[in-house]
């Protein structure tokens, strides 16, 4: 199949730690490396791994980090003709800390690079694709592409909301998949996933919604109202949760196009990233 995401790639600084420092404390790491990160690409690095041929569209930069980048996305066979490249601009970096002892991470991100728009979007031929993804981050230009989207093809979208940022959830009615995060339940203040399916249902037009919840497993809401949840798949130890979310999604995404079976799309994906949690990197 043929699946096009639109958002953004970033270049990942990772250093390993025993456990995370106190405040004001100074600590050696065991490791560090450089990867290439962002939602949208590393969920079609998996879909790529999954037999799946993989566009992105985004902005890059036009620095040696996004070299090391693109030299990243070439690698896994992802194609990069939508993308727009920012003379001048610089990659957007995460720092990330993450603990040997919990294999949890800690992110900081800086980014001063703009976001891919509407007009960026024109430029993309859609015939051909089997799925459109969207890393749900510009509320207007998003809803824009999505608009535009609808008017040109006919195609499954899906639309990831990590985050909450004003005016993304008008977005919904025009998505047939919602891949929600426990940070986006947190933020709105519902620590309950029926509480945040609840809210959710209302603005889309019967939409399959997943909920990924780390070690407390994986929701879906089908599309008659129903509410199915999965175990978390736990290794053996976890090593790293980096990237965890952006397995979950693309382990949706494949299954709901190989089979088409909601619910044993909310089992693949939820095994998927369990399994992730148990090795390094994605």
């Amino acid at each position: 199949m043929r699946i096009l995401a639109v958002g953004v790639a970033t270049l990942d600084i990772v250093n390993r730690v025993e456990a995370y420092p106190q405040e004001d404390q100074e600590i050696r790491a065991i490791s560090q490396s450089r990867r290439r990160g962002g939602n949208a690409c590393n969920s079609l690095t998996v879909l790529s791994h999954l037999g799946h041929s993989c566009s992105w569209a985004g902005v890059m930069a036009d620095d040696e980090a996004s070299r090391f980048i693109l030299d990243q996305l070439q690698a896994v066979q992802i194609d990069t003709r939508w993308v727009r490249v920012e003379s001048g601009g610089i990659t957007p970096t995460s720092y990330i800390t993450s603990s040997e002892a919990s294999g949890s991470r800690t992110i900081v991100h800086h980014r001063q690079l703009s976001e891919f728009s509407e007009a960026d979007f024109t430029e993309i031929e859609l015939q051909g694709y089997d799925w459109v993804h969207f890393e749900g981050r510009n509320p207007q230009a998003t809803l824009k592409m999505l608009k535009q989207l609808r008017q040109r093809a006919d195609l499954p979208v899906s639309l990831e909301l990590e985050k909450p940022r004003p005016g993304l959830e008008q977005a919904l009615p025009y998505v047939d998949v919602v891949m929600l995060s426990r940070a986006y339940s947190m933020a709105k203040g519902m620590a309950d996933a029926r509480q945040l399916f609840d809210h959710i249902r209302p603005l889309t037009r019967q939409a399959l919604c997943y909920l990924a919840w780390g070690e407390h497993g994986s929701w879906m809401l089908d599309r008659d109202g129903g509410v199915h949840f999965e175990q978390a798949v736990k290794p053996a130890k976890v090593v790293d949760t980096l990237g965890a979310g952006d397995v979950f999604n693309a382990g949706v995404i494949h299954a709901l196009l190989e089979w088409g079976d909601p619910l044993e799309a909310l089992r693949y994906g939820n095994r998927m990233a369990g399994e992730k949690c148990g090795r390094d990197g994605i």
